[in-house]
């Protein structure tokens, strides 16, 4: 597989983590295991469409599609040479960009003809035919510098407070830093994330663990420690339950697309 991520520009940064780029001209029909990292994501496949498994059966997955937050790792397999160009979001973002209720996408991808949005089907037109990678990242720059400024969410405060502190904070704090209770923090992640807080506070501090555990010269006791980590086997079980594995025996350095996904650089 060939991928590619390309930085927006920079008046979006607050609004998308990434453009990315897939494409796998020698298809095997292997399953690809895709594991939470914290974003959602608007996908347009310009080759073949993708077969997905969430809760054990394959299914055809729709070529143009949002993917919401997931809370857990599942597989996505190819139907033949594979293209697809999409943007990561940061977590409110599509939100705050198209009004949706992340809640009802979490653990799901939804067809953007289901949807009906203007917005987004105008995008879909401009972005098919793919034109190529640098082409493409300037038709998402225009489409969405197009569409600033938008308003602030209520719990930006609490999410960089998350990233800032690798997900190792408790919701009273989270609640405390945006000047509100826990019960309306939790409503407004659902609304804008999909996901709890204390939830989305563990998938964030997975993906320090994996960003650690990248770095081969730290031991584990350094690892556990860092990542806050009271003993080694709540840090594996941890581990497993986003990956479906042992973080001694995860391949790390293969060519797939969980790896992509979950290396930010």
């Amino acid at each position: 597989m060939n991928f590619i991520r390309l930085d927006p520009a920079p008046q979006l940064a607050h609004l998308i983590e990434c453009y990315w780029i897939i494409e796998n001209q020698s298809p095997d029909g292997q399953p690809q295991k895709i594991i939470p990292d914290g974003f959602t994501e608007l996908v347009f496949h310009y080759q073949n469409q993708f077969q997905i498994n969430i809760n054990g059966q394959w299914e055809d997955q729709d070529k143009y599609l949002i993917a919401g937050q997931i809370s857990r790792f599942f597989y996505l397999r190819d139907t033949g040479v594979a293209g697809m160009v999409a943007v990561k979001f940061k977590p409110a973002a599509l939100t705050q960009l198209f009004g949706l209720t992340m809640q009802e996408f979490t653990d799901r991808t939804i067809a953007l003809k289901d949807l009906s949005d203007p917005k987004l089907n105008q995008l879909h037109q401009q972005i098919l035919p793919y034109p190529g990678p640098e082409t493409a990242k300037q038709i998402f720059d225009r489409f969405f510098i197009a569409m600033l400024p938008i308003a602030e969410t209520p719990i930006n405060v609490a999410l960089d407070l998350i990233f800032k502190r690798k997900g190792l904070v408790t919701v009273k704090q989270l609640a405390d830093e945006a000047q509100m209770g826990d019960r309306q923090l939790g409503r407004l992640f659902l609304k804008y994330i999909g996901l709890s807080p204390k939830y989305y506070c563990r998938i964030i501090r997975f993906n320090y663990i994996y960003e650690l555990i990248q770095d081969r010269k730290r031991p584990w006791a350094e690892i556990v420690y860092l990542s806050g980590y009271y003993d080694q086997s709540h840090f594996i079980r941890d581990f497993k339950a986003f990956t479906g594995e042992d973080p001694s025996s995860y391949a790390f350095d293969a060519e797939n697309m969980a790896n992509f996904f979950l290396n930010k650089h």
